[in-house]
């Protein structure tokens, strides 16, 4: 079954000293303020797009290498995903490197390492971000 995931922006002013709120409409979770600084400069307290997609990046991610390594007959013990986006303004996302550190029981090096390359290529988001130039993997068996 398909479903849908809203999230609902309110801008006001120009993109340069504009500001806005992000809210996550589908589970309630939060409503985030959203500008240009946190983009380009500091984050000083308020999100951007690029750290929205982190968050998104690194649970897909995290997901789908578990969905995989069980349907392998693997028990994720751990696993712990970071997604770095990198954002140049007047370019955009010019890469994202995900970094995972991961607790798997009787799961060899080599095993591991292709179940992680195969969650990279196969995580919905990753797939959604195939755009993206750069997207890059250190996996490290712990």
């Amino acid at each position: 079954m398909a479903t849908t995931r809203t999230a609902k922006t309110h801008w006001e002013g120009n993109l340069m000293e504009g500001k806005g709120t992000v809210a996550l409409e589908s589970s309630k979770v939060g409503t985030y303020d959203v500008n240009w600084p946190a983009r380009a400069e500091q984050p000083n307290g308020t999100t951007s797009p690029e750290e929205l997609i982190a968050a998104a990046h690194s649970s897909c991610y995290s997901m789908a290498f578990s969905h995989g390594l069980a349907g392998k007959g693997y028990t994720v013990e751990t696993l712990d995903t970071r997604a770095d986006v990198t954002f140049q303004p007047g370019e955009g996302i010019t890469g994202i490197v995900l970094t995972v550190k991961a607790r798997v029981p009787g799961l060899s090096e080599e095993d591991f390492q292709a179940a992680a390359q195969d969650a990279k290529a196969n995580c919905p988001v990753s797939q959604a971000l195939a755009g993206v130039k750069n997207i890059t993997l250190a996996a490290e068996l712990v």
